[in-house]
């Protein structure tokens, strides 16, 4: 089996773990905007905006440092135990002072002081099982990883059923907590799926002698920060919107927002499906002869998939939208979801490019170019929210990841030269992107035009890449 036919076998087990769990997950979209108005929405969105801004500092940066020196170092067992031991003491430690002053943060947050201590009990939970997680990627264990994710979403879907349901709920089981807000059942679904979660993987915390290593930690450290600056970056373009249409809009417009902002989850999915499987990749290839010229046909197979992928999701956007959301009223932001859509691929396509400053060590860069995009998105939405009101975020977000893309192409030139198939790559962006727009802007979203596209656009990738296909299928 070549090494390209490897990759894509890992990246497909790996995808099946995040997809399907996550598609399953996907799939809440229709209770919760059943159960919800779209204030409750957007409080449900806010609470997870902070649980992403918190996941980071948490983590600072460790899973990546994780596989960087897990793959590097010769005595793996040690950086297992060192990164155990690090995540483990700094959470409780952390998660103590919080709970000290809970009441005085929740405030500051206007989250309710149930809300704000679920909010904090999950990310807790979530940050002590990332190297768990991690090890069973670097490993090369994806059945016992997509396992435990499955049964985590399957835990959650299982619970909001319980709670937001008539078919399934019993007034008996919801009384039981007492909420205070509808919303905060998903809170608790998700509190009970992470504990669970949390018993599978803890036979992990104990795969090694339990060993600290000062010099690995500082390693650790100095390799993890500038990417957990980066990674705060990265929630504040992807979440700082739904933060602020409520402050300078409305709640209801922020539900709206982000219930159809979720449609363009395949992509996201996507995306996450292929760094699960590539990034352990990358670091095990590094110091292989033809790594680089691996590295760029990656990034064309990427590039043609999430091309595909844009401009058959836009085509048969209405059929997806009445599948998922079933209250009319969350419908009036649909005109966000090929922009996003597009932003994401161009956000698939910077985790591509990163890999040059990762490999290099370099993560500082990765932070100045996640900072610049943070800049720019902060900006794009202060100063147009007020004037082009929810679409002024969609299109920060493009312009944000777009830029990102492009700042890492020109650098990774520089300092890790990979002979990428630019012209290729720039050719499927323009043409998909550009037959997605008028599929939905100009044709009013008519399916047969957009199946007419799609048909067209995949004779053209087809013809150009006729010859590689059939080799990569010959090999073995």
């Amino acid at each position: 089996m070549s090494v390209l036919q490897r990759f894509f076998k890992d990246t497909i087990i790996y995808g099946l773990a995040i997809v399907l769990p996550r598609l399953i997950n996907f799939l809440l979209v229709t209770v919760h905007t059943g159960a919800f108005t779209t204030e409750n929405y957007s409080d449900s969105t806010t609470f997870y905006v902070y649980a992403a801004f918190f996941n980071v500092l948490l983590t600072y940066g460790m899973e990546t440092s994780f596989f960087r020196f897990f793959s590097k170092h010769k005595n793996s067992n040690k950086v297992l135990s060192t990164s155990l031991i690090t995540i483990t003491s700094s959470t409780l430690a952390v998660g103590l002072l919080i709970f000290s002053f809970n009441h005085e943060l929740a405030n500051l947050m206007q989250l309710h002081i149930r809300s704000f201590n679920l909010l904090v009990s999950i990310t807790l939970i979530e940050a002590l099982i990332i190297i768990p997680f991690a090890y069973l990627r670097v490993t090369g264990r994806p059945i016992r990883f997509a396992l435990i994710k499955l049964i985590n979403v399957l835990i959650i879907v299982a619970f909001n059923l319980l709670f937001l349901t008539k078919t399934y709920g019993s007034e008996s089981v919801q009384n039981l907590f007492n909420v205070v807000e509808i919303v905060e059942y998903q809170f608790i679904a998700n509190l009970l799926a992470s504990i669970c979660v949390l018993l599978l993987v803890s036979p992990y915390f104990f795969k090694s002698k339990l060993s600290f290593d000062k010099t690995i930690f500082k390693e650790l450290l100095k390799y993890g920060w500038p990417i957990m600056v980066a990674g705060i970056a990265f929630v504040i373009n992807e979440n700082l919107d739904k933060w602020l249409i409520p402050r300078l809009l409305d709640k209801n417009i922020n539900g709206a927002y982000s219930a159809c902002y979720k449609l363009a989850v395949f992509m996201t999915l996507f995306i996450q499906a292929f760094r699960m499987g590539a990034e352990p990749f990358f670091f095990n290839h590094a110091d292989k002869e033809n790594a680089k010229q691996t590295y760029a046909t990656i990034l064309k197979y990427f590039t043609i998939v999430g091309s595909i992928g844009l401009l058959g999701i836009t085509v048969y956007l209405d059929v997806i939208k009445n599948l998922l959301i079933k209250n009319e009223s969350y419908l009036f932001a649909m005109d966000i979801v090929p922009i996003v859509l597009l932003a994401n691929l161009c956000l698939g396509i910077y985790h591509n490019l990163s890999i040059w400053y990762k490999l290099t060590d370099k993560t500082r860069y990765g932070m100045y170019i996640s900072i610049i995009g943070a800049i720019l998105t902060i900006g794009f939405n202060w100063f147009l929210i007020p004037i082009l009101g929810y679409m002024a975020c969609a299109y920060a977000t493009l312009v944000a990841y777009g830029s990102m893309m492009f700042i890492s192409y020109y650098l990774g030139r520089k300092y890790y030269f990979v002979p990428y198939h630019i012209n290729r790559i720039v050719t499927y962006l323009i043409i998909s992107s550009t037959l997605a727009f008028l599929s939905f802007y100009q044709f009013d979203s008519n399916i047969y035009i957009g199946t007419l596209f799609l048909v067209v656009f995949l004779g053209l990738i087809f013809y150009l890449e006729k010859k590689e296909f059939k080799q990569l299928l010959k090999q073995n």
